[in-house]
């Protein structure tokens, strides 16, 4: 395969959003490779993609503004119209949007808060098994 990239793309596996429809629409993606002028997308998902979309990188904070240059089985290649804004997660120009992720963030630590105490219930009873096996 001939490589047509201004750079090289380097290596990674970061987990991506990509956000369309002003904000409306998003969906899940893993980012492959990347460099500063664009990226290889992975999505779990065959869907239909706008030509021009954002990708927001949570682990690196990252918003880029995307555009479609290519799509095959494996993936779609983007490359980036601007560099990157920092802060700028999928929610920060949109109120509704943060309301909601920190409505879902809430949601999902009170999920975590109900695995961790039923975690630790089943692990006292483990060790009070434990002791009394042991003193038998």
């Amino acid at each position: 395969m001939s490589e047509h990239r201004r750079e090289a793309r380097q290596r990674v596996f970061l987990k991506g959003r990509i956000i369309f429809n002003n904000g409306s629409s998003s969906f899940d993606c893993l980012v492959r490779d990347l460099s500063p002028t664009g990226a290889r997308l992975v999505m779990s998902d065959a869907t239909t993609l706008p030509e021009a979309f954002d990708l927001y990188i949570p682990q690196k904070d990252r918003t880029y503004r995307a555009t479609l240059r290519w799509r095959r089985e494996d993936g779609i290649g983007v490359t980036f119209e601007a560099p990157a804004q920092a802060g700028t997660g999928p929610a920060a120009s949109d109120p509704a949007g943060m309301e909601a992720s920190v409505t879902m963030l809430l949601k999902r630590v009170s999920e975590l808060e109900t695995e961790n105490a039923a975690l630790r219930r089943l692990l006292a009873s483990m060790a009070q098994s434990g002791d009394s096996a042991s003193a038998a």
